[in-house]
């Protein structure tokens, strides 16, 4: 619990807990040096500063009591102001409050304790009647002693210089800090965009190692893990397409044949079997080629919905298109509009009346295909999408068909970085999403 508390405050960026890592260590030695400085230098120089003004009260009043007499006092009152920076004055006939002088900070209950050990007088302390000066009024035989001396006296100005010193050099180091790390991460977000783009089938030729042995490392495998799967899918292309060619040689010689047959018994039905053949053997290839090779280009998304629609409305169906304007993102053309072919095509055969939707949700392209027919049941939905699964009953299971028109769809849009679910419709049939990232 308390560990799920604390990741929830964390940056989630490296750059951020590294500096976080910087900045934690350095946050605690200024703590533990501030609570040194404060515990002993301050309060030892504030002592002394506190022993020297209460030294000078004591020698005016031992000079006074040499001394006596209203004729001796300006001479000893000019001799403070100009040795001690004290004003003094004398009120005659005055008494100290019996009250015992209270500080409201640490300065002024030094100042208190040192003046009741060195004066051993009754006094009042007065910080706040004047601006930036103490007011120390001490009680004699025959009235107050009044001091006046400025504040400065009993502050050393080592204490700001020592703050400001603190906090400047952390900013400085915080600030080199910042730019190293920043410095450091930019390869691994170099790396992350990489791997991206290649996984939503984006080319990245100008993606090079650099940074940290670890992300140079890393780098150089993601290279050679592209190289690798790039050969695959140019070496299975090729195959596929020398098979395609083989068998498409014998289908073509038995099309040949039977229609030298004429209109003999069951040359029909051979017919058919042929093209159910060929039909078979054109989705197996599609599944097994892929569309590694084609490169992604920006596309009008909202032209080319349109087209589908249009071609979908000459094959008979009703079909209603609503999308936003300047919808363009990167896309392997030929391969999305089969997959959206596909998908209003199958919505077509199910259902009498189908909806398209096409607009901009945050960070990508969100497209939905609604129709009004039998639906596909909620556990159902994840299975439709294993190659060569048909799901008998659920729809018309008069349909055709190898059961591979939603895994190529699927395999189509994740390699373009986005994915495929399926849900209900307000229609009252099956909801198809597309989601594409910009």
């Amino acid at each position: 619990m308390g560990g799920a508390v604390i990741k929830r405050f964390l940056p989630r960026s490296l750059l951020g807990r590294s500096l976080l890592i910087i900045v934690t260590p350095l946050v605690l030695l200024q703590v533990v040096s501030a609570l040194i400085f404060f515990e002993n230098h301050w309060d030892k120089v504030s002592l002394r500063l506190a022993r020297g003004l209460a030294g000078d009260i004591a020698s005016l009043i031992d000079v006074m009591d040499e001394n006596p007499g209203p004729e001796n006092r300006k001479w000893i009152f000019d001799l403070a102001a100009r040795n001690m920076s004290i004003v003094a004055a004398m009120k005659e006939g005055a008494t100290v409050p019996d009250t015992p002088p209270v500080g409201n900070d640490r300065m002024e209950r030094i100042l208190i304790r040192v003046v009741r050990e060195v004066v051993a007088r009754p006094f009042q302390i007065d910080t706040e009647s004047l601006h930036r000066r103490v007011i120390v009024d001490v009680q004699l035989a025959d009235g107050v002693l009044q001091i006046v001396t400025m504040r400065k006296r009993l502050f050393s100005s080592t204490t700001y210089v020592f703050i400001l010193w603190m906090v400047g050099t952390s900013m400085i180091l915080f600030g080199v800090a910042t730019v190293f790390m920043r410095n450091q991460v930019k390869p691994i977000r170099r790396l992350a965009l990489a791997a991206d783009s290649f996984g939503k089938g984006r080319d990245v030729p100008l993606f090079k190692p650099e940074g940290a042995t670890e992300v140079r490392q890393a780098a150089s495998a993601f290279l050679a893990m592209r190289e690798r799967m790039m050969r695959q899918i140019s070496q299975r292309t090729e195959m596929l397409a020398g098979v395609s060619h083989d068998l498409r040689t014998p289908l073509t010689r038995m099309k040949l044949q039977l229609a030298l047959l004429g209109d003999a018994e069951g040359i029909d039905e051979l017919k058919e079997d042929v093209a159910e053949m060929e039909y078979m053997l054109d989705g197996y290839l599609a599944f097994a080629r892929g569309e590694g090779a084609e490169t992604p280009r920006s596309e009008d998304l909202t032209a080319m919905l349109g087209g589908v629609v249009a071609q979908a409305r000459r094959k008979g169906g009703m079909v209603e298109l609503h999308t936003e304007d300047n919808l363009t993102v990167p896309l392997r053309p030929d391969a999305f509009k089969r997959s959206v072919t596909n998908l209003i095509d199958n919505a077509m055969r199910y259902g009498n009346h189908v909806s398209v939707r096409a607009g901009r949700h945050g960070e990508a392209i969100e497209i939905t295909i609604d129709d009004d027919g039998p639906g596909i049941p909620e556990d159902k939905r994840e299975e439709v999408f294993k190659p060569f699964y048909r799901l008998e009953g659920s729809r018309n299971p008069g349909t055709g068909g190898v059961g591979l028109g939603l895994t190529l769809a699927r395999d189509a849009i994740r390699g373009h970085g986005g994915d495929i679910s399926l849900g209900d419709s307000p229609d009252g049939g099956l909801r198809v999403r597309l989601r594409l990232p910009l």
